[in-house]
């Protein structure tokens, strides 16, 4: 049983970052997803990919990982690159 342990992004169709202070551990899918013959649906016999659970803090999400024993992956997140702009440089003639 292997986990992720990361920091979701922010959505690209949204401004805020409500959702994004929080580590997330989940684990990783042990068969893939097949259709099922009737009705077409997706499905798999693996419970496991259905949890997620969150944490405050990267540090509590390792700690429970290693309380139960779960092997896992630790994905850090990239921070995005703030530039500086002001309104003015809207207007600047460039030639």
């Amino acid at each position: 049983m292997v986990a992720r342990i990361y920091r979701p992004a922010k959505p690209a169709t949204q401004s805020g970052w409500a959702k994004t202070r929080r580590w997330v551990l989940e684990m990783e899918p042990k068969s893939r997803k097949e259709a099922d013959p009737l009705c077409g649906w997706l499905g798999s016999d693996d419970t496991e990919q259905q949890v997620q659970l969150h944490f405050p803090s990267k540090e509590a999400a390792i700690a429970y990982a290693r309380r139960r024993g779960i092997e896992y992956r630790l994905y850090e997140p990239r921070e995005p690159i703030v530039r500086p702009k002001s309104y003015a440089d809207n207007f600047i003639r460039r030639t």
